[in-house]
């Protein structure tokens, strides 16, 4: 495709990316105040954002098979209008039950939108032309991550939370329309696929359990107590009959054989702290914002872009000269660095603690996330088998998110419980006259408005998620080591230059099994990458599966170089 033909087929496709970006960020900044309003804890606000986690992490590689058996172009119009209408209904939510089960649904349209845009965009960019269109990208996810938080603290403050669900409609109809006119893919050819509904259906009830438990104990129950050991056996049961149905599968959702490749093995682990870091942060400095500093919505908006800022400008920047110069390994080790120091800093964080301090925190944290999530994948694409090569690529983005969800669900559950200790203690300090005062306004447990209190209780409760969201920083230290010392060993290898399509084109040699000539033309449409709430341009395409001999012959090797 020649460069207007990919801008033009990217015009749809980038607005759908918009609509689902803002869609989400509009919200971020004011889920304090909502939670506040609909009467929930702690453990609510956890459920809100993990629950879109979950239902766009199990629902990723199924929107990716899918792809194999339908027209790409109405699945991706179908899971923008699904996603649309989670958003929109959520709108209408009277409790936090309702929300939750409404970002559900938000959450499994949002899963198509990420794995969808990911396929059609591999079967027309490759690795090293990415950097090429990261200007685009850049624009776009500026735009959605930056603006949208400015955006719903506005239409908060001045129309009510509600109106941050219904404001993507008009958007979305739009991009549904441009879609359907600019985006012109090739016919791919077709081939019969089993779904592993078993094995979804296992990972998803045990990563849900897992979840639960991690969500009630040390609020419900004690973490040691019979209620805790029955929910990690039964999830840890689900879980190995998840492993058992995924090796006796044609076409698991997560093929296991993959990982004796020390770079997939090594990127999964690298993706699975890098998800806890990404997911992590854009839910919990939005709470510190507004309940450790007191700050509005519209100002916890402005108070984060800082921490996008980073993000953005690192992964085009370097995205760029990953392009230019074919080079990652020095680039991604910087940014795993910058990812420990950046975890460091945040965890001195303080409810005094000075402002532009803070800001310079979540921007070297944020370059450092930027720096490191879109190679994370595209090293896997890079080395992993033909055969394997869109199922890699879901897999280590199913495992970001995964560890995502569980890390916001785990932290969220620490922040929850270091937060009501430290209120209890400061309280028992106060004067008995205030003491009657906390009793009033804070006995519900549920998430306070602070400038809904009296100026003593103001205090206390930011001082406890001031210190509170400082801890869960700390606590998630050793994860971005685990990723500085996976990322340090990833293989270093060069990067190819050929997108989907063209690699489909290449020839093979016949001598080999039928089986592996079939899976040089196998569908990317497997190849589903998971879009961050933060908005990042994740890498896409894939590379040459055979390179020209020294006679011009083509060799079919059984790896990519």
């Amino acid at each position: 495709m020649t460069h207007r033909q990919v801008l033009e087929a990217l015009s749809g496709l980038l607005l759908g990316m918009f609509v689902s970006i803002l869609a989400g960020t509009v919200v971020a900044t004011s889920l304090p105040l909502i939670i506040s309003e609909l009467k929930g804890d702690q453990s609510a606000y956890t459920w809100v954002v993990t629950s879109t986690l979950l239902a766009t992490t199990v629902s990723t590689p199924l929107w990716g098979k899918f792809a194999d058996l339908f027209n790409r172009k109405l699945l991706i119009q179908l899971s923008l209008g699904l996603f649309v209408i989670g958003s929109a209904a959520a709108g209408f939510s009277q409790n936090t039950d309702t929300l939750i089960l409404f970002r559900v649904l938000q959450g499994l349209g949002g899963g198509g939108l990420a794995a969808l845009s990911q396929i059609i965009m591999a079967d027309i960019i490759s690795p090293r032309d990415r950097g090429k269109y990261a200007g685009l990208f850049g624009g776009v996810m500026a735009v959605g991550t930056v603006g949208g938080p400015l955006l719903g603290g506005l239409v908060t403050d001045s129309l009510g939370w509600r109106w941050n669900f219904f404001i993507a409609l008009p958007i979305a109809i739009i991009a549904i329309v441009l879609l359907q006119r600019t985006l012109h893919l090739p016919k791919q050819p077709k081939r019969k696929v089993h779904i592993d509904y078993l094995g979804a259906m296992l990972i998803a009830a045990g990563v849900s359990l897992l979840l639960i438990w991690v969500s009630l104990a040390g609020t419900q129950f004690d973490w040691i107590s019979v209620p805790s050991l029955l929910m990690v056996l039964g999830s840890v049961i689900l879980l190995v009959g998840a492993v058992v149905v995924e090796l006796k599968s044609p076409e698991p959702i997560i093929p296991l054989g993959m990982f004796k490749s020390r770079t997939f093995t090594l990127s999964v682990i690298a993706s699975i702290s890098v998800g806890v870091s990404m997911f992590g942060t854009s839910v919990f400095l939005a709470q510190y914002m507004q309940l450790a500093r007191g700050a509005t919505p519209t100002e916890s908006g402005l108070l984060t872009i800082p921490m996008m800022a980073g993000l953005l400008i690192s992964s085009t920047v370097f995205g760029g000269m990953i392009s230019r110069r074919g080079k990652w390994k020095a680039i991604m080790v910087t940014g795993a660095v910058l990812t420990v120091i950046g975890s460091v800093l945040l965890g001195t964080l303080h409810y005094d603690t000075n402002l532009v301090l803070v800001g310079i925190y979540m921007a070297v944290l944020g370059a450092g996330l930027g720096m490191l999530m879109q190679n994370l994948v595209l090293v896997v694409q890079n080395t992993i088998e033909v055969r394997n090569l869109g199922v890699a690529t879901s897999a280590v983005t199913f495992f970001r998110s995964l560890g995502g969800t569980i890390g916001v669900s785990v932290l969220g559950s620490v922040l929850g419980t270091v937060v009501a200790q430290s209120i209890k203690e400061n309280i028992a300090a106060l004067a008995p006259a205030d003491q009657a005062l906390a009793g009033k306004y804070l006995g519900s447990g549920t998430i306070p408005q602070i400038n809904q209190l009296p100026e003593v209780l103001q205090t206390v409760v930011e001082s406890a998620y001031g210190s509170g969201v400082g801890f869960v920083f700390l606590c998630a230290v050793p994860l971005t080591l685990v990723t500085l010392i996976a990322t340090i060993f990833i293989p270093n290898a060069p990067l190819g230059k050929l997108n989907a399509v063209q690699l489909k084109k290449q020839p093979v040699d016949t001598s080999h099994d039928r089986d592996d000539a079939s899976d040089i033309l196998i569908d990317v449409s497997t190849a589903s990458v998971a879009l961050p709430p933060v908005g990042l341009a994740n890498p896409t395409g894939q590379i040459p599966a055979v390179k020209q001999g020294d006679n011009g012959a083509t060799p079919a090797p059984k790896r990519m170089p």
